[in-house]
């Protein structure tokens, strides 16, 4: 009885944290749409309902509806199946972050985490390369030069600077002794990280930015270079899972970003899951602000950036985190 009791909590986790999740992200395109407008001086989405608030239904209405193109010269298996492999995996990310302490609900202790793992951080890392995998066989089944050219550029991008993101994040490892994402919020509850950490918090969102392909290292699906990049020949629901993945990685690595350096649920007054909430949606105010702020970089320079200052900045945090720790 146990077992199925446990078995139908994971059930009933996976399914309201997805549920939520997927009415986030869709609500976070108009939330952008809006702010971008705000800061370019226009409106933004204004036509489908009141202030464009059915905006992101009517697109996903469209996304169905749409006729699905498949190139001649595609591998169709990889093609079908690459999209599908972003959104289980920007998905699955999710799993590991904790947002609140445990409840009681009918007499049993609830954590608020579908998987409380002692490998959590690993886990989003592992779950988040694997998502590169969709971007780069997306591109290079497409059958397309301009689409492969952005798969290459997502590869060479990514791989860069998941490096300095795994040295950045080894700091607050150091400090919390723990990669249960759990416990690396315990230890900050006389402390946020972020007080310890201040330049690293900085380096991790340059690096987070890059990593999940956000302006201004949007390079892999720069318009005026390669005319949409990795998912040029994608259309329909495809090139809508695409997009949700981007969309759900945004919000993941907010979630992170609060649980590493910001003290993830920990709070005054407020219930834990909602400060955990304001966290998140600041970071994701920041993500987009800076969208709406720096032009696009240009590649080489992406390229230099990441190897020759953020790699040896993060190993110097590491460094120099680890001689204080050990000193005191």
């Amino acid at each position: 009885m146990e077992l199925w009791y446990f078995i139908l909590e994971v059930v009933l986790k996976n399914l309201v944290v997805i549920s939520i999740l997927m009415l986030f992200v869709a609500y976070l395109t108009l939330a952008e749409r809006k702010f971008l407008g705000y800061l370019q001086v226009r409106l933004g989405p204004n036509r489908v309902g009141t202030w464009g608030l059915l905006q992101p239904i009517a697109d996903g209405i469209k996304s169905f509806v749409k006729e699905d193109i498949i190139p001649n010269n595609a591998d169709k298996p990889v093609y079908v199946i690459a999209p599908m492999i972003s959104f289980v995996a920007a998905l699955s990310m999710f799993a590991v972050i904790p947002f609140g302490q445990s409840v009681t609900l009918f007499g049993r202790e609830i954590k608020l985490v579908i998987a409380d793992v002692d490998i959590g951080i690993l886990y989003i890392f592992a779950m988040g390369t694997l998502g590169e995998y969709g971007i780069v066989l997306g591109g290079w089944s497409s059958g397309n030069k301009y689409a492969i050219l952005g798969a290459l550029r997502a590869a060479a991008q990514m791989i860069s600077y998941e490096v300095a993101l795994g040295l950045i994040v080894i700091g607050t490892i150091i400090l919390s002794g723990s990669l249960r994402l759990t416990e690396i919020v315990e230890a900050q509850r006389n402390v946020w990280f972020i007080v310890y950490q201040p330049f690293a918090f900085l380096l991790y969102i340059v690096a987070a930015l890059a990593e999940i392909n956000r302006t201004p290292f949007d390079m892999p699906a720069s318009e005026s270079e390669l005319a949409c990049g990795f998912n040029i020949e994608y259309s329909s629901m495809k090139f809508a899972l695409f997009m949700i993945a981007e969309y759900a990685h945004l919000v993941t690595v907010a979630a992170l970003t609060t649980t590493l350096f910001l003290g993830g649920w920990l709070g005054p007054v407020l219930p834990g899951p909602v400060w955990f909430i304001l966290k998140t949606c600041g970071m994701i105010f920041i993500f987009i602000w800076i969208r709406g702020t720096y032009p696009r970089m240009r590649y080489d320079h992406i390229m230099k950036f990441g190897w020759k200052f953020l790699f040896p900045a993060a190993l110097a945090n590491v460094v120099i985190t680890a001689f204080i720790v050990a000193l005191r």
